[in-house]
């Protein structure tokens, strides 16, 4: 971005869904741990692995940081403003407006990730002015694909994605919603 002024709020909390997204604090650094430390975030995200007590300092700094910079936001998935479920992102790329999410292992199976997207998308397209956000998803990760379908987002006829992070390739498809 050109601007050195972020497009983003200092603080922001989104509501509806029956969820509460806000930003992460110093108080939710213990838990952190237990949403990302699993096989399965480490397989399916970029979030470090191992995540401990300093990955989790790490990654409030780098969403402060990137917040600041304009061009990513992380929020933290909650029911009610408390206790973070877990994560959801939106980045401004110039390929265009990226969501992403983890949802802790203990509390998936509740819609959470498809309903805490939709409330992304909404605030993307109403505040931000997006045309479109897309997700990007490894076709074998079943429970993605699922929430991508339940969040409404449509499978785009665009190349795929191919790269390698933590040691293993990766292809990703594009999945995207357009500006209601």
């Amino acid at each position: 971005m050109s601007s050195t002024t972020s497009p983003f709020p200092d603080r922001i909390e989104l509501t509806g869904e029956g969820l509460v997204l806000r930003d992460w604090t110093e108080t939710d650094l213990a838990a952190m741990p237990d949403l990302f430390d699993h096989a399965d975030v480490a397989h399916w995200t970029p979030i470090v692995s191992p995540f401990d007590a300093e990955a989790a300092r790490n990654r409030l700094d780098k969403a402060r940081r990137l917040r600041e910079e304009g061009s990513t936001i992380l929020l933290a998935i909650t029911v009610d403003g408390g206790a973070p479920l877990g994560e959801v992102m939106l980045r401004r790329a110039p390929e265009g407006t990226e969501l992403g999410y983890a949802v802790g292992p203990a509390h998936r199976g509740h819609g959470l990730a498809a309903r805490a997207v939709r409330v992304m998308a909404a605030y993307a397209f109403e505040e931000l002015g997006a045309e479109q956000v897309i997700l990007e998803l490894e076709a074998d990760n079943a429970a993605s694909v699922g929430a991508a379908t339940r969040a409404g987002f449509s499978l785009l006829d665009v190349p795929l994605i191919e790269g390698e992070e933590k040691g293993r390739p990766y292809v990703l498809q594009t999945w995207g919603l357009d500006r209601p």
